[in-house]
């Protein structure tokens, strides 16, 4: 059963796995966390961080501060 997300296509599988994990299936929950949540997670590595933070960017978001 496919989950509706608009996370980005390139997310690694243990990217994706924690953030289903944890609840985060929505771009704009990250816009809440600090880079450093993230990192956080097992199975998020720097690649996931740059790949949210520039899906953030192209909708006027950020990772908090």
């Amino acid at each position: 059963m496919e989950q509706v997300s608009d996370l980005p296509a390139k997310l690694s599988k243990p990217a994706l796995r924690a953030f289903a994990n944890a609840g985060y299936l929505k771009l704009e929950q990250f816009a809440g966390l600090t880079e450093e949540e993230v990192l956080a997670l097992h199975g998020v590595g720097p690649t996931a961080i740059v790949l949210l933070r520039q899906a953030l960017a192209e909708k006027g978001l950020a990772f908090r501060q």
